[in-house]
């Protein structure tokens, strides 16, 4: 299991316009097969910085999930309401996995 974890810089006054792209995510990320995590947006500190996270199986299980994302409408109208509203003023994304599995059990 891999995580890809999104970082995303938004205007300062995008964060209304990131939380309906996040909405749309939120529903076409597990529709395509992965697992969401979540969208979270600026909400105390930093009003630019906002992260995406979610899970997937592998990078080979990654590239089907991209040729899914790449057909399905609500992916691709997210995609062009970003570009249209112009919120998102970068992107970044980092593959991880889990490193500290398996984790200490609380008494």
């Amino acid at each position: 299991m891999i995580t890809c974890f999104i970082r995303y810089e938004i205007e300062p006054h995008g964060r209304e316009a990131f939380e309906a792209y996040a909405r749309a995510w939120g529903q076409a990320i597990p529709r395509c097969g992965a697992d969401l995590v979540g969208y979270f947006a600026p909400h105390e500190g930093s009003a630019t910085i906002a992260y995406g996270i979610y899970s997937i199986e592998s990078l080979a299980a990654y590239e089907a999930y991209r040729t899914r994302l790449r057909d399905d409408p609500a992916a691709r109208e997210s995609f062009a309401f970003a570009q249209r509203e112009r919120f998102i003023r970068s992107e970044d994304r980092l593959f991880l996995k889990l490193a500290s599995a398996p984790h200490a059990k609380r008494p």
